[in-house]
């Protein structure tokens, strides 16, 4: 920072204009009290000025996927690619930092980078100011910009940095868009299935309770179905609910968390889903990382931070030290025995070869895609299952209403 040079940080206020509607945002100044000035010179009236702290704190280990209360994967994404564009362009960090929190529209991103700028203009460097949200910059972007930084070429690391983010967003979508009609299907069968058994059996039952006719044992069983969602059907969803909540709350310990991991690793689909999720994520972060100058001993920490899954991260922190007594990479996560030999045959050929940042990407986007195949098969199976178990359960209920009505027939003829 150059003497004499005013040190400006960032400050959230609540205002009101000449209609007397609050207005919020954010604004820099030397303190609280310039910032007050500039709002009346606007024609606001401050209500409150404070200056912008860390509101941004998150899971750090979440990765991409699961930043809270900073931003999303959308909003990461863009940014970075502006913020490259901007440094390629011969903008210096702080410029192009106030040009794209000008670009933004929410007042909370706008708020961070404001605050951003205003370390860097401090004198902190960028990955250390980026620290103080580490809800909004995850680990790995961090370290990331440091090792950028560090070699002088930022420009470079944030262009590939924007790749890799807007890669791990658009994967996310097509993941989450392919799983939104399974999950709406279930949810509308459910619905279905409890409608018939609380409204429409008890009517047509009512035809039988004068017959005297002892019923067959499929509409016995479904009249007691039909009975206990009606006497009980309040509270079943009270439990339903509050199982959910206890599974929400147990998850918090990490003991019962690695005992699920553990499990949802030997589940047939689910686990290789997982597995697929967490291999192309150790691969992306190690690609990124080791292009941008990483040691590969520190890059396997941070790729391990990434991993969700507690079982996969502790192989990758085994991997971290056995790389360190000297090991090689694909050796390493060959040991742990959960990643793909399609994964770890791609590693050993760039070790080889010299060309391990390039295999690592492409391992990543081999994954990547196995993963989509993976998420798209089961997708075009779940449709017809779905519609043969909804089938079946109509089937039955048609069943269970007709087979006394054919009986009482039988005995009036």
């Amino acid at each position: 920072m150059l003497i004499g040079e005013v040190s400006l940080s960032a400050f959230d206020y609540v205002a009101l204009n000449e209609k007397g509607r609050e207005k919020k945002g954010t604004l820099e100044g030397d303190n609280a009290r310039q910032v007050r000035q500039k709002l009346r010179d606007k024609g606001l009236v401050p209500i409150s000025v404070e200056m912008t702290v860390d509101k941004a704190g998150g899971n750090k280990a979440a990765g991409f996927t699961f930043i809270r209360h900073g931003f999303n994967t959308a909003e990461l994404s863009l940014i970075t690619r502006q913020f490259a564009t901007l440094s390629q362009a011969g903008l210096t960090i702080e410029e192009s930092l106030g040009a794209v929190a000008k670009q933004t529209k929410r007042p909370k991103v706008r708020s961070i980078l404001l605050a951003v700028r205003a370390k860097v203009v401090e004198g902190y460097t960028l990955a250390v100011a980026m620290s103080d949200f580490p809800g909004a910059f995850p680990q790995l972007y961090r370290a990331t910009v440091a090792a950028g930084e560090q070699s002088g070429h930022l420009d470079l690391v944030l262009e590939e940095l924007a790749d890799y983010t807007e890669s791990s967003h658009e994967t996310g979508r097509k993941i989450k868009n392919a799983l939104i009609y399974p999950a709406v299907l279930v949810i509308f069968c459910l619905l279905i299935l409890v409608g018939l058994l609380r409204f429409v059996v008890p009517k047509i039952v009512e035809v039988f309770d004068g017959s005297g006719q002892t019923l067959p044992f499929l509409t016995r069983a479904l009249i007691a179905a039909s009975d206990f969602l009606g006497n009980y059907g309040g509270w079943l969803l009270l439990l339903i609910l509050a199982s959910i909540l206890g599974f929400f709350q147990a998850m918090q310990r990490e003991k019962f968390r690695y005992w699920i991991h553990s499990k949802v690793l030997k589940m047939p689909l689910f686990g290789t889903m997982s597995l697929g999720i967490n291999a192309a994520r150790v691969c992306s972060t190690l690609s990124i990382l080791s292009a941008s100058g990483v040691q590969l001993v520190d890059a396997l920490k941070i790729s391990g931070e990434v991993v969700s899954n507690l079982i996969l991260r502790d192989s990758i922190i085994d991997a971290s030290n056995r790389v360190r007594e000297g090991s090689s990479l694909s050796h390493s996560l060959d040991q742990s025995g959960y990643f793909p030999p399609m994964m770890v045959q791609m590693i050993a050929s760039g070790e080889s070869g010299g060309e391990l940042d390039k295999m690592l990407s492409r391992a990543a986007r081999n994954q990547e895609r196995e993963l989509e195949s993976l998420v798209s098969t089961l997708v075009s199976l779940f449709e017809p299952m779905m519609m043969i178990f909804m089938g079946g359960m109509v089937l039955t209920i048609v069943l269970a209403i007709m087979l006394p009505i054919i009986s009482l027939n039988s005995l009036v003829g």
